[in-house]
């Protein structure tokens, strides 16, 4: 299947997303979202963290260095409550989207004028 580039604002809410359980590095991070896109989504490093550091300085996520599970020093993100709140608004602004993008995909015929 053919890979899809990440429309802009989108990398955010699926960051925000990957942190609702529990904190991850950026690796984890990358890879929780290709498997559950089943890599329709790629995200690159280039991308990831410039997020991950737009996403801290709005104070939605915090961090905080640990070891990773091969056991190498990485810096964690979890969610803030700031964070969790964004998260809320974003996915139900993304919904809407959604849902009105596939209403004028699915449309038939011309319709008003």
């Amino acid at each position: 299947m053919k890979k899809i580039d990440l429309k802009q604002g989108t990398l955010d809410v699926l960051v925000l997303k990957s942190l609702s359980w529990e904190p991850r590095h950026g690796y984890a991070i990358s890879n929780w979202i290709q498997e559950r896109t089943h890599s329709v989504l790629n995200v690159e490093e280039g991308a990831l963290y410039p997020a991950l550091h737009r996403l801290e300085r709005k104070g939605w996520i915090e961090s905080d260095w640990g070891r990773s599970e091969n056991n190498r020093k990485a810096k964690y993100y979890q969610l803030t409550k700031r964070g969790r709140s964004a998260l809320d608004e974003e996915a139900s602004e993304w919904g809407r989207y959604v849902e009105a993008v596939a209403r004028v995909l699915s449309a038939e015929g011309p319709g008003p004028r």
